[in-house]
């Protein structure tokens, strides 16, 4: 092939096949199974530590088949939803075709996938298909047990270069030859530390961090190393060359190489944008960096020698990520703080606004952030794909009445069997990625006002209508949601895969229900659960011992008091360190006595279109205000006025004070001039609406006090 001849797509291939060295058995493997010679196999099963080179040899697999006539259908493990149906969205396409080659990178993202893959969906491929599979771990035993797999696979441990071919990537590289030695002591022939580190030492274009490979090509690969391929597979690489560790120092040397010169701030910001998000979007970069530069940041990002990107968007090698996401958090916190925040907006939006097919891909991104800050430990899962969500089928119930029966006992089974009947829609089930079976189940119930056959079936459910009675009744077309029961026998309410899965859900849930006035969640454990409770704006409600010994815990959000607004700058994406603690009760202010607060209640209705008021009134220390799951004093006006529009519209319940809302909401909240004016709008006279607003306004106090005072002891009176 001519260096100068064809497209750019044949030139960015030349110019791969000349920088590539080694692998010369992975890639005579290859051949002869592209080749259908006999007894070649039809999977190869490529494994190795981070950054030895498997997306490279994968890149190189792909232009051999391509080469050759066959249709080249590639996926990325990092980047699915890693399920059954997440995996056949991105590979369907290659059982359309007889002779496909379907590449799957970084499978170690949905390594639980594996035995699916084994059983169901490889075995379904069309009989000339290629599969190469690459990812760090190599292949379970299942297959070597498998007499019909051990003749059709093939397990391709991938090493380090040997000398002789790590020398020349360093030649090709243009690394002189009195330096070669220095870099080979220092990276081994690990082709990642190899490529950083010729990055550094290289004279010339090469090492200006323009991203050139040889012959000049942008990101040109280096053949068996990942380091100059746009798209750096493997992340860390502990373990993979023992000779080689470097510090955060040489590390962030190497990098500003391998990036080059940032050409100003906008990139920079582009660069650690895609460092800290699962993947960069050119939407993203227009919510960060700003709507005029957006495209070219993405254009400029995707170009990087240390960027690759797939349908979802561009990524950098994890590696790099890691470097770049630390030394940002070093540097400047506060600014790292607002990119966090930003990224985590955009990602809300999305999450809110996505087809219900996309929403917990969504919402898989944004929880994607959580692993940065104090709530990490519930969010970093560190295998994913063996478990996956699906609907309640007609064969599941039996599984479901085992799995509850096993877990709380019959007392739980009778309440299971009742929600079975009563509302099959709202159980989850998890199943086994390999096998279809269930081992898992949520009941994620949605309510109205609860009938009486409900309350009387569950008594969970009892008692959280009764907490949402006494603390804050629905509203006409509100509902709530109460996550029931959330069983997964192996892990019951422990930190797992599967929790995680359940929690996506519920989120998903929060983000998107309209009309949600409150949501519970239960926990037999609730030490374990308290901290992410709180993160997320739940506290603790209630507490029912159960016949199994079990005390079960409520967790309780009104979302009338906490607005989405407000919830989702307190959470999404989540604070990057740990939450001030609060205040203890000796350094609280004094509690408002009754008159004073009934004054200040008055007071705060008159003003409720002046939040800047509010804030500084003297409702501002209410404990219905600062005992809010984290609270902020800047949300103080607009809790407030939430605070004073639900207690009012309260009123509505009873049909009895319907005329006391109207004149209530009139008066305060419809910017009337004077009491006189609201009077003639509702057509009362002026002594009948005066009676009414007097009885309204006691009545809000009412509402309000208790709320105040719920679990709190009462001041005496002169206290």
């Amino acid at each position: 092939m001519s260096s100068d001849a064809g497209s750019l797509a044949e030139r960015l291939r030349w110019a791969r096949e000349r920088a590539f060295v080694g692998r010369r058995r992975e890639l005579a493997l290859f051949r002869d199974a592209l080749a259908g010679a006999a007894g070649a196999p039809a999977v190869l099963h490529v494994h190795g530590p981070g950054g030895v080179g498997k997306s490279t040899l994968l890149r190189r697999f792909a232009d051999e088949s391509r080469d050759a006539g066959r249709p080249v259908v590639e996926v990325n493990g990092r980047l699915i939803d890693p399920s059954p149906a997440g995996f056949r969205a991105e590979a369907g396409a290659v059982a359309a075709a007889s002779d496909a080659v379907l590449l799957i990178d970084a499978f170690e993202h949905c390594q639980g996938l594996e035995g699916w893959l084994r059983d169901h969906f490889l075995p379904g491929l069309p009989g000339r298909t290629l599969v190469v599979l690459a990812g760090r771990e190599g292949p379970s035993p299942a297959w070597r047990a498998d007499l019909a797999w051990s003749e059709a696979l093939a397990v391709v441990p991938l090493a380090d270069l040997e000398p002789a071919e790590a020398e020349r990537l360093l030649e090709l590289r243009g690394v002189a030859p009195a330096a070669r030695e220095r870099v080979l002591g220092f990276a081994g022939g690990h082709p990642l530390a190899l490529s950083l580190a010729s990055g550094v030492a290289a004279p010339g274009p090469a090492a200006s961090g323009s991203g050139a490979g040889p012959g000049g090509n942008p990101g040109a690969d280096d053949g068996g190393n990942k380091g100059a391929d746009p798209g750096a597979d493997d992340g860390g690489y502990e373990g993979g060359n023992e000779g080689w560790a470097p510090t955060p120092d040489v590390l962030t040397a190497l990098l500003s190489r391998m990036v080059g010169e940032v050409p100003g701030a906008d990139h920079r910001l582009a660069l650690e944008v895609a460092a800290h998000a699962m993947t960069t979007t050119e939407g993203l970069l227009r919510a960060v960096v700003g709507p005029q530069r957006g495209a070219e940041m993405f254009t400029w990002l995707r170009r990087l020698p240390v960027a690759d990107w797939a349908r979802q968007g561009v990524f950098l090698h994890d590696l790099v990520s890691d470097a770049v996401d630390a030394d940002l958090r070093w540097r400047d916190p506060e600014g790292y703080e607002e990119m966090h925040r930003r990224v985590g907006h955009h990602l809300l939006e999305q999450a809110r606004t996505a087809a219900p097919a996309e929403a917990l891909v969504a919402i898989r991104e944004l929880s994607y952030l959580k692993r940065y800050g104090p709530m990490g430990r519930y969010f970093r899962m560190s295998r994913e794909g063996d478990h996956h969500e699906d609907v309640l089928r007609p064969g599941d119930h039996d599984a479901v009445r085992r799995m509850i029966a096993e877990t709380e006992g019959p007392e739980s089974a009778a309440v299971v069997e009742f929600w079975l009947e009563r509302q099959p829609e709202a159980f989850w089930m998890y199943r086994d990625s390999a096998t279809g079976e269930p081992v898992a189940f949520m009941t994620w119930l949605r309510l109205g006002e609860p009938q009486p056959d409900e309350l009387a079936a569950d008594p969970v459910l009892a008692q959280a209508w009764q907490h949402t009675l006494r603390t804050g009744p629905l509203r006409p077309g509100e509902h709530l949601l109460l996550a029931r029961f959330l069983i997964h026998p192996p892990a019951y309410y422990e930190i797992s895969p599967v929790l995680h899965l359940m929690q996506l859900r519920i989120c998903a849930d929060w983000i998107r229900s309209g009309a949600l006035a409150w949501s519970f969640i239960i926990s037999p454990v609730p030490d374990l659960w308290e901290a992410l409770m709180e993160h997320l704006g739940h506290e603790r409600a209630t507490a029912l011992p159960w016949p199994n010994g079990h005390t079960y815990t409520l967790f309780a959000c009104d979302w009338r008091v906490t607005p989405l607004s407000i919830w989702f700058d307190r959470t999404q994406p989540g604070a990057l360190t740990e939450p001030p603690s609060r205040p203890s009760a000796d350094a609280a202010p004094a509690p408002l006595a009754r008159a004073d607060f009934d004054a200040a209640v008055r007071a705060a209705l008159r003003d409720w279109h002046r939040p800047d008021v509010l804030a500084a009134g003297a409702l501002r220390t209410a404990r219905m205000v600062t005992g809010q799951p984290g609270y902020a004093a800047e949300h103080t006006g607009e809790m407030l006025r939430e605070l004073l529009s639900d207690a009012v519209d309260a009123l509505r319940a009873d049909p009895r004070d319907a005329k006391l809302h109207r004149v209530l909401a009139t008066a305060y909240f419809h910017r009337v001039p004077s009491h006189m004016v609201a009077a003639e709008r509702l057509s009362l006279p002026y002594s009948t609406y005066r009676r009414h607003l007097r009885r309204g306004c006691d009545k809000v106090c009412d509402i309000l006090w208790q709320r105040e005072t719920a679990g709190v002891p009462i001041p005496a009176p002169g206290a």
